[in-house]
């Protein structure tokens, strides 16, 4: 039987615990091998997708990035280290900020690095606060996708742009096969609209849309691999029924891609230009 949808405070409870145990030196290791990364991070941005992503946010010394639901830092203290720009992560699980702000502290960042407590859907900084904006497969893991994306839109500079990548389920699907794609996918990866439209409706102009899945299925094939492969390490550190557990949710998000039934990709946008009154 499919899981019941979890709530979001069971959501942000699993993250908060996500981030304290994906410190371990196993984690690690198999995030450095898929990903390209070692933050102990939870969205599947890999090392060479972050690097077109700084390039595609401008991002430079002076440089104000917000990133909605941080986690543990990654990737936006690598967009910070790599680009001298100005980062603030904003997450609710206060365990991964904290691990994010001692990994800034170590990398001695050149750019400043502030962490916040907070909400994404009420993001608690004044209007035009950032020059860009950033958040990876998080809206999929948020019930209120909208309301995420309105805040983000106040608090974002005239002239500045949002990125961010996305998983989403393949439109007209059967009802068999929309429930593989729930049962594969993150916590709220349903939404009442695509995301093309939901950019709309919170006040954005969509300007570049990238298809992702092709190199999605390939992570996700990697990390089950090397979860796989080191069963041992990770049944001491999770235990027999985690462990047994994660298996079986990677593989069926493995499946559900492979039958093209899931879908990542990397949307970008910039505030939609005022109307000019008739007159």
């Amino acid at each position: 039987m499919p899981e019941s949808v979890p709530t979001a405070a069971e959501v942000t409870e699993r993250f908060s615990k996500r981030y304290e145990i994906g410190q371990a030196q196993v984690l690690r290791d198999i995030e450095r091998v898929a990903c390209g990364c070692d933050y102990g991070g939870t969205s599947w941005t890999s090392r060479k997708e972050a690097d077109a992503i700084a390039g595609s946010l401008g991002l430079k010394a002076g440089s104000r990035l917000l990133e909605v639901g941080a986690g543990s830092g990654w990737p936006g203290l690598y967009l910070s280290k790599s680009t001298d720009c100005d980062v603030t992560l904003i997450d609710l699980p206060l365990s991964g900020l904290k691990i994010a702000k001692e990994r800034a502290e170590l990398d001695q960042h050149r750019g400043s690095t502030w962490v916040s407590v907070a909400d994404g859907g009420n993001i608690p900084f004044r209007d035009n606060s950032f020059d860009a904006i950033f958040h990876s497969d998080v809206l999929c893991c948020l019930p209120d996708k909208l309301a995420v994306l309105k805040s983000c839109k106040r608090v974002l500079c005239p002239g500045g742009k949002m990125v961010f990548p996305v998983i989403f389920i393949t439109p007209g699907l059967s009802a068999e096969d929309y429930q593989r794609a729930i049962d594969g996918g993150p916590p709220f990866v349903e939404t009442p609209n695509d995301y093309p439209a939901l950019l709309d409706l919170a006040g954005w102009e969509m300007t570049e849309r990238i298809d992702l899945t092709a190199d999605f299925l390939k992570s996700v094939q990697a990390f089950l691999a090397l979860e796989e492969s080191r069963g041992e390490d990770l049944t001491e550190l999770l235990g027999a029924e985690p462990y047994s557990d994660t298996l079986a949710r990677r593989r069926a998000k493995v499946l559900a891609l492979e039958k093209g039934l899931l879908r990542r990709e990397l949307f970008s946008a910039t505030q939609k230009s005022p109307e000019t009154p008739e007159w």
